[in-house]
């Protein structure tokens, strides 16, 4: 985390919670980057700080409050499955069962690949090789599920909604411009403002919505913009039987999904959260 953004955080963090007690973690450290984006000298502390900043331990307030939802987060998952259109009964448990039966199946193999590992080691007799086949264990979940039942807080969702509401809000400087690019105008602190990007940490969301019901696919959503000009919230889709894969891909294998640099992302979706960076008023 930058260092000047953590200091901040350190004074404002408090004092919001005092004035705003019935919100949670999540809540008050969006309401102090707001006061982030409404000061151009403050980002220009930040912008500053970013050089020459280095990752600090988790043991603030800020990072270790309660928030409503933290049940919701809560586990060994890696990715959520957000529910936000509850129309359709019958096709949101046919999505789950086939994603359920994707994650299975996946778990299943990976389990039977550590197990042939783990008997090569024993009878090569390499105790460090061992150690390390040991020491990976295969997780027995990697999408929790949520909600299942008509939410109003869940339905229809935007990307950013759901970040906000499942992650932390983080800040850091925006990519760099390719050579011969503008900067974005106007500027939109998801893409970049000031130099900085708003940016998210927790979870990998996947969110269910009426496009699911058609075609059995989950808009997958970046924490972070990637190339310069794509966007925080950006998404693109994945069918019920990738969904396991992808995300156990990304989070042990460290894949990274950029489309080969190009701006492929539902560029619908960006406008939608990109209209909606400016308030708070979403969650």
């Amino acid at each position: 985390m930058n260092e000047r953004f953590r200091q901040l955080l350190a004074e404002r963090y408090p004092i919001v919670r005092s004035k705003f007690p019935r919100e949670g973690r999540r809540k008050w450290r969006l309401r102090v980057i707001e006061d982030v984006w409404l000061a151009p000298e403050l980002q220009a502390e930040i912008v500053s700080a970013a050089l020459n900043s280095e990752d600090s331990p988790k043991d603030a307030d800020f990072d270790n409050d309660d928030d409503p939802l933290d049940l919701a987060t809560d586990g060994e998952e890696v990715g959520l499955l957000v529910r936000t259109d509850f129309s359709n009964d019958s096709a949101w448990n046919t999505f789950v069962q086939k994603l359920q039966e994707a994650e299975t199946e996946l778990l299943t193999s990976i389990a039977q690949g550590e197990d042939t590992q783990r008997d090569q080691d024993m009878e090569m007799h390499d105790d460090a090789v061992e150690s390390d086949s040991e020491s990976e264990s295969t997780p027995s979940r990697i999408i929790k599920v949520l909600p299942t039942s008509s939410d109003p807080l869940f339905d229809n969702i935007s990307n950013l909604t759901a970040l906000r509401l499942f992650n932390d809000v983080d800040i850091r400087l925006a990519p760099s411009p390719l050579p011969g690019t503008n900067r974005v105008k106007p500027s939109n602190r998801l893409i970049d403002y000031g130099g900085l990007q708003e940016i998210y940490s927790g979870k990998t969301i996947w969110i269910y919505d009426g496009q699911s019901i058609l075609d059995e696919s989950v808009r997958l959503v970046s924490q972070q913009g990637d190339v310069y000009g794509t966007a925080t919230g950006d998404s693109w889709r994945a069918r019920a039987s990738h969904v396991a894969e992808l995300q156990f891909n990304m989070s042990y294998y460290n894949m990274k999904i950029d489309f080969g640099g190009l701006d492929r992302w539902d560029y619908l979706e960006r406008a939608r959260n990109l209209n909606e960076a400016q308030s708070l008023d979403s969650t």
